[in-house]
């Protein structure tokens, strides 16, 4: 049971850290993910595990890649979302119609490029 409280400690602790790099409360971060101010302190004590999409909520909050989470290394932003991940999660929300605009505008801008 060791590792299993080893991990939920060194994942609060992540969290808490990139909480602290955003320049983050706990409220904020709460607000920003949808979960209780309590549970945000229980998780970055490490005293609770959290389930898979609190995770995936955690870590849109803090705009990080879930991985970053369970990393033993200090958060630098290494595996951090590129932008072209961020466009990519906007661009699959949009309609064909939508999509083909983009793409016209995307040429546009390309064919200006020095």
């Amino acid at each position: 049971m060791g590792d299993v409280t080893e991990l939920m400690e060194r994942f609060g602790g992540l969290v808490a850290r990139h909480r602290k790099r955003m320049g983050m409360t706990q409220v904020a971060l709460s607000e920003a993910c949808g979960i209780s101010v309590d549970m945000i302190v229980r998780i970055e004590g490490g005293g609770t595990g959290v389930r898979f999409p609190n995770i995936q909520h955690l870590a849109d909050a803090l705009q990080v890649d879930p991985a970053e989470l369970f990393t033993s290394e200090v958060p630098s932003g290494k595996l951090a979302r590129s932008s072209l991940n961020q466009l990519t999660t906007r661009l699959a929300a949009l309609s064909d119609a939508e999509l083909h605009l983009v793409s016209q505008l995307i040429d546009v801008a390309l064919k200006f490029r020095r």
